[in-house]
């Protein structure tokens, strides 16, 4: 899997440097801010795949008395950073390049070749997108859709890249659509309405990603079906009354601690409570193997903590109404 995630990410990353150079190479000779914007987008994004290529390698530090968890959150960090770079550089760019070029519109000349650039773009793009298309397919459940696999996505290599190389591939049609309007009625307007349109494109990829990164970079719980799948191993333990709590939390994309609290019998000596959890451990890594480190508490019922609690209350205030009638 994680190979898969490589090749994924190094096909990219070699998709968008040789069509960075070919697009800055036609927008020099022909005048394009479409494809001058398009050039900009590739550019950022082969430094976005260099990032998270970085950000992968961090993230296989090993724990260490600083970092007890591991390092697995590099990759979160790094995700929000190319979605920061993704939005300043790129949609920032692309937005002030149209802008400018419908203040001050220039002549396109040599059109046809911006449309070969964008045929040889597309081809790349294709390749690297259907990659990334492979490789997210494998990575999401058959039964979950598209959007839903990306909103609880917990791993951003897998989804990031294909997000840009969908952005990329709107980007080049809406290029294409402002250099053929551009030419069929002469009017440099459209090449520029192309820019801000592919900049529009790029800064809502930029924000979706800040969004599902900024989850994984603050603390997010493991998937719903982890959840219940945990609580339902514990629930059936020897000498268990009630299940407390049941935290997660992801550390990494393949790492995630569980943090339990359990109400066990009172009748039960300290030495089956300990062996209880130990099996509940180890029951928990073999079904959930995303979980890591799991941490079970031995504590009281809650909710029968609770009536006490109230009941005392209660008849706190029946005695002080007493007191203040008699």
């Amino acid at each position: 899997m994680k190979n898969g995630k490589k090749l994924v990410i190094l096909t990219a990353l070699a998709a968008n440097l040789l069509i960075a150079a070919t697009k800055f190479g036609a927008a020099w000779w022909t005048g394009s801010s479409a494809i001058l914007s398009e050039g900009v987008h590739s550019l950022v994004d082969t430094g976005d795949q260099v990032l998270l290529l970085y950000g992968m390698r961090q993230a296989l530090r090993p724990p260490d008395e600083e970092f007890p968890f591991g390092h697995g959150k590099e990759i979160y960090f790094w995700s929000f950073v190319v979605s920061i770079l993704i939005f300043s550089l790129g949609a920032g760019i692309s937005i002030y390049e149209g802008i400018l070029h419908l203040l001050h519109p220039a002549r396109l000349e040599n059109a046809s070749v911006n449309y070969v650039i964008i045929a040889m773009a597309m081809a790349f793009e294709g390749i690297s997108w259907l990659v990334s298309l492979r490789q997210f397919r494998r990575g999401k459940k058959p039964e979950v859709g598209y959007v839903q696999a990306i909103m609880q996505g917990k791993d951003p290599s897998l989804f990031l890249v294909l997000l840009e190389d969908s952005a990329a591939m709107l980007g080049l049609l809406a290029a294409l659509a402002g250099i053929m309007l551009t030419q069929v009625t002469s009017n440099p307007i459209y090449d520029g309405g192309a820019s801000v349109v592919i900049g529009l494109i790029l800064g809502g990829t930029a924000i979706l990603l800040a969004r599902e990164t900024k989850g994984l970079l603050v603390g997010e719980a493991a998937d719903r079906e982890a959840v219940r799948m945990i609580r339902e191993i514990v629930s059936a333990g020897e000498h268990i009354e009630h299940v407390n709590e049941v935290l997660t939390l992801h550390m990494g994309p393949d790492y995630v601690v569980a943090a339990i609290s359990l109400g066990f019998r009172d009748d039960i000596p300290a030495g089956d409570v300990e062996q209880t959890i130990k099996r509940l451990e180890e029951t928990i890594k073999e079904r959930v193997p995303e979980v890591q480190k799991v941490f079970i508490k031995a504590e009281p019922d809650r909710r029968r903590r609770t009536r006490v609690r109230k009941k005392r209350r209660n008849g706190y205030r029946r005695g002080m109404t007493g007191f203040i009638l008699a």
